[in-house]
C-alpha cells in the first residue's frame, strides 16, 4: 500500500497505514483481556489479575483516545475502537481499508 506523507502545522502526518503505537497498543488490550480470562477460568492467581486488569484498561483507553485523535479516522473506526477487547483491533482493520491511500476503482466508460 502506498503511504503519503504531508506537512501541517510543523507536524508531519503519514497516511496509509495506522500509527504503530496504536497497533501495539490494540494488540496488548487483546493479549491482556485473554491472559485475564485463562487465568480467572483455570488457576485464578491474584498477582495475575493486579497485573493484568490494569495494563488491559490502559490499553483499551489509549486505542480509544488515540483512535479518535487520528485525523483520518472514520466514525465506524471510532466507534468500533469503544468495543472492548477486540475493538482495538477491529479499528484497524478499519483504518487501514478506509485510508486515503487506498486505490480507488476508475470508472469504466463504454466505448
Amino acid at each position: 500500500m502506498h503511504t503519503q506523507t504531508r506537512l501541517r502545522h510543523g507536524v508531519v502526518t503519514r497516511h496509509g497505514h495506522p500509527p504503530h503505537h496504536v497497533r501495539i497498543a490494540a494488540h496488548a488490550e487483546l493479549i491482556s483481556l485473554v491472559v485475564m480470562l485463562a487465568n480467572l477460568f483455570t488457576v485464578h492467581l491474584k498477582s495475575v489479575s493486579s497485573l493484568m486488569g490494569p495494563t488491559h484498561g490502559c490499553a483499551y483507553l489509549f486505542v480509544v483516545i488515540a483512535t479518535w485523535r487520528l485525523e483520518e479516522a472514520t466514525t465506524a473506526a471510532k466507534l468500533l475502537a469503544v468495543v472492548p477487547g477486540a475493538g482495538g483491533l477491529l479499528a484497524l482493520r478499519r483504518l487501514d481499508t478506509a485510508g486515503p491511500g487506498r486505490a480507488q476503482p476508475k470508472e469504466v466508460i463504454p466505448s
